[in-house]
């Protein structure tokens, strides 16, 4: 007997499915999903408006989605990050230069 790693219960050694939870054991053994049955918060195209919108905030759509693997969240999880930190600075050096300019407005 093992434990399910998604609700802990105890469940044969050869097991595919958890019967407590319902969750596949193992990813490969999940059948694919389609499109038309994911939740409209899941569908790909929601997720890329969503980041466009509010960037890093959407990063929970990502994590929460069912069909995405972990090393796929980890990437983009990473890249989402890398990218708003690099727009960021880019928006800091951009207010630091219109602030130049108004002050040698100002002085002239």
């Amino acid at each position: 007997m093992k434990k399910c790693p998604y609700c802990a219960e105890e469940i044969q050694d050869a097991a595919i499915k958890c019967k407590h939870c319902g969750e596949f054991l193992d990813a490969s053994a999940r059948p694919p999903r389609k499109e038309e049955n994911v939740r409209w918060y899941f569908k790909k195209s929601f997720i890329v408006f969503a980041l466009c919108c509010v960037g890093p905030l959407a990063l929970p759509l990502i994590w929460w989605r069912p069909d995405t693997s972990r090393a796929w969240k980890i990437a983009l999880t990473i890249v989402i990050l890398v990218l708003s930190w690099i727009l960021f600075k880019l928006t800091l050096n951009s207010i630091h230069t219109i602030i130049d300019y108004y002050k040698m407005l100002n002085s002239i």
